[in-house]
């Protein structure tokens, strides 16, 4: 990374795109980005959710464990390898394949999911600070004291969040040793703990209820992918594709297996874990102190690295929708709104399980329009116009036609609809959701990704647009002094 952008108490870089001569990090870093990004108790009230609400025994939440990672960090890391070949975060190179007025759609849309996953995280962070307190000093929670630690966590994270990566990489690095340490200490106790026959002697649940497990899982995975340029940017474009995927994949389910199993364990003794309506207090409950108070200490770190990572990658949202003000103030909008709504969150809902998995479903396929556009232009494209990208006006070389790409925000429409129409949860059902396989498996959200990509394949699109001016490293080896080429697939 650059010593002038990255490697300041602040980093100043917006959306532009990183020289190459500046793009020095390395692919393992990604590994302590992508375990920070997991270090959540929701995914212990998720696993607990696979026993009480879909009846899986121990070894079907274990498949689910297994297979939710693969599948949706797989798709984290794929979308990433955009991050190295154009060196600019996810929603710039969006406008490459939208247009630069089309790219103001999804942008618009995944901004405003953000808004929800960023509420969700602080209103566990703040519960986490809250239980804390009540488990050393007997502090019972009360509506003031609810709003001041919900102000205290958000303010934290936008402190984290605005520095930029360096602080973001240099805290999820620390993170990941102290989640570790404590992992096992939690593992250790729940093995000498628990009583495995229970465990064990539970009936299997349906293979439908293993499906549906995986994409609840999953879907978590899948509101990551847009931001995954964001963390690659700074890679040389020599950096190899199946590292990128086998580090994304290998740092998220690093957490993800053990956090999923660890929640199926402690829903035998705590069977109404999947719908308290706080998800923290539990551990409490569980744990003893000498343990439970680092572990949830531990997991207000996470809460705050999880939404500063979101909120790093909306300040980039916001000024691809031509916000214009540096990157860390940007970061400031999606702080404000999260504290107005995570304060009602807390203050009006009564099971926030419920809330938080009905928000998840929906949310997975606001994301995946865009992902199965995006992911299918990634066959086609191996660079992208840093100049074109820059140049929001007509004179862009992705202006298109009058700024839309029309086979993009088509496919994009079309499938968001159709996902929607297939999805289910408590807030809202799609039309088309009952009696068929993805409506029963709440897959939705891969619908949206199939239906939307496969549409963008077969649509006539605008020409692939080569750099005005390709730098030293994109030239092909052996060929000095030619662009490579145009249509090629290097995914």
């Amino acid at each position: 990374m650059s010593k002038t952008e990255t490697e300041g108490a602040l980093e100043t870089r917006g959306i532009e795109q990183v020289p190459d001569q500046e793009r020095t990090a390395r692919t393992r870093e990604l590994f302590p980005t992508w375990v920070g990004a997991n270090i959540s108790v929701l995914l212990l009230t998720m696993g607990a959710s696979l026993v009480v609400a879909y009846h899986l025994n121990l070894w079907q939440a274990l498949v689910v464990a297994v297979a939710a990672p693969i599948v949706s960090y797989g798709l984290v890391g794929l979308i990433g390898i955009a991050g190295k070949r154009g060196g600019a975060p996810g929603m710039a190179l969006s406008r490459a394949v939208f247009g630069q007025r089309g790219n103001l759609l999804p942008g618009s849309l995944i901004w405003v999911a953000r808004w929800g996953w960023e509420t969700i995280n602080a209103v566990t962070g703040a519960y986490a600070m809250l239980s804390v307190l009540d488990i050393l000093f007997g502090v019972r929670a009360n509506s003031v004291l609810d709003m001041v630690m919900l102000l205290a966590f958000v303010v934290a994270t936008f402190a984290i969040s605005g520095l930029g990566i360096n602080a973001v990489q240099k805290c999820n690095k620390y993170a990941t040793y102290l989640f570790g340490v404590f992992s096992v200490l939690v593992l250790v106790y729940l093995v000498v703990d628990t009583d495995w026959a229970r465990v064990f002697d539970r009936p299997a649940g349906s293979v439908a209820a293993v499906i549906t497990g995986v994409g609840l899982i999953a879907a978590g995975g899948v509101s990551w992918i847009p931001s995954a340029p964001d963390f690659t940017r700074y890679l040389p474009r020599t950096a190899s594709a199946k590292g990128i995927v086998g580090v994304t994949v290998g740092g998220a389910g690093i957490v993800v297996l053990p956090m999923v199993l660890m929640g199926v364990v402690m829903a035998v003794s705590t069977p109404d874990l999947a719908s308290a309506a706080d998800p923290v207090s539990f551990l409490g409950e569980i744990l003893p102190t000498w343990i439970a108070v680092p572990y949830l200490l531990i997991a207000l770190i996470g809460m705050l690295l999880i939404n500063s990572m979101s909120m790093y990658s909306a300040g980039f949202t916001a000024q691809t929708l031509g916000i214009k003000v540096p990157r860390h103030w940007a970061v400031s909008v999606n702080a404000v709104i999260s504290l107005v709504f995570g304060g009602v969150l807390m203050l009006v809902a009564t099971s926030f399980m419920g809330s938080f998995i009905a928000f998840l479903s929906l949310l997975a396929v606001a994301f995946s329009a865009w992902v199965g556009v995006f992911g299918a232009d990634m066959l086609r494209r191996k660079e992208y116009d840093g100049r074109a990208m820059a140049d929001t006006g007509r004179t862009s070389a992705y202006w298109y036609r009058g700024g839309f790409s029309p086979a993009a925000v088509a496919a994009w429409a079309v499938g968001l609809v159709a996902g929607l129409m297939f999805s289910t949860s408590d807030w809202f059902t799609g039309p088309l959701a009952a009696n068929n396989v993805i409506g029963e498996y709440g897959l939705g959200w891969v619908a949206t990704v199939v239906i939307s990509g496969l549409l963008y394949l077969v649509l006539p699109k605008p020409a692939v647009v080569a750099p005005a001016e390709q730098a030293e490293p994109a030239e092909v080896p052996g060929q000095a002094g030619r662009t490579a080429p145009q249509e090629s697939v290097t995914v």
